[in-house]
């Protein structure tokens, strides 16, 4: 098998607003699908990061929640910055409308991450 290429796709009730943001964390914009109003795609110098898809029903997934009504999240994204970027890009993505999830301390330890939720509810990190 040759893969030709790869990308995460995404449910949102609103696919449009979650490709929007996506496309800024990424410093990249919203492809035009024009046969598929339910689907964009985040380009990035011409190549695609990420995709999603319009799910109405979408459930956002609880971070680490003991409860069992609950959706449990299912996989994440890491999203790696330079150390002396932590706080620069927690600022953007919480603009952006990203939500803070679980903070790491201690961002002058030699790694470590921070969790956030997308407008959709995803969870990624911000790791260095």
């Amino acid at each position: 098998m040759k893969v030709t290429q790869h990308y995460v796709a995404l449910d949102a009730a609103d696919h449009l607003a979650e490709a929007a943001f996506w496309a800024a964390v990424f410093d990249g914009e919203v492809g035009d699908e024009p046969d598929w109003d339910d689907w964009r795609t985040v380009k990035v110098d011409g190549r695609t990061v990420i995709a999603v898809q319009q799910a109405p029903d979408h459930v956002a997934p609880e971070w680490l929640s003991d409860d069992p009504t609950r959706q449990q999240q299912q996989a994440h994204l890491d999203i790696y910055v330079d150390q002396a970027e932590v706080a620069a890009a927690e600022a953007e993505v919480l603009e952006l409308g990203a939500r803070l999830l679980q903070r790491h301390e201690d961002v002058t330890a030699p790694e470590g991450f921070r969790v956030y939720a997308d407008p959709a509810g995803h969870p990624f990190c911000i790791c260095w």
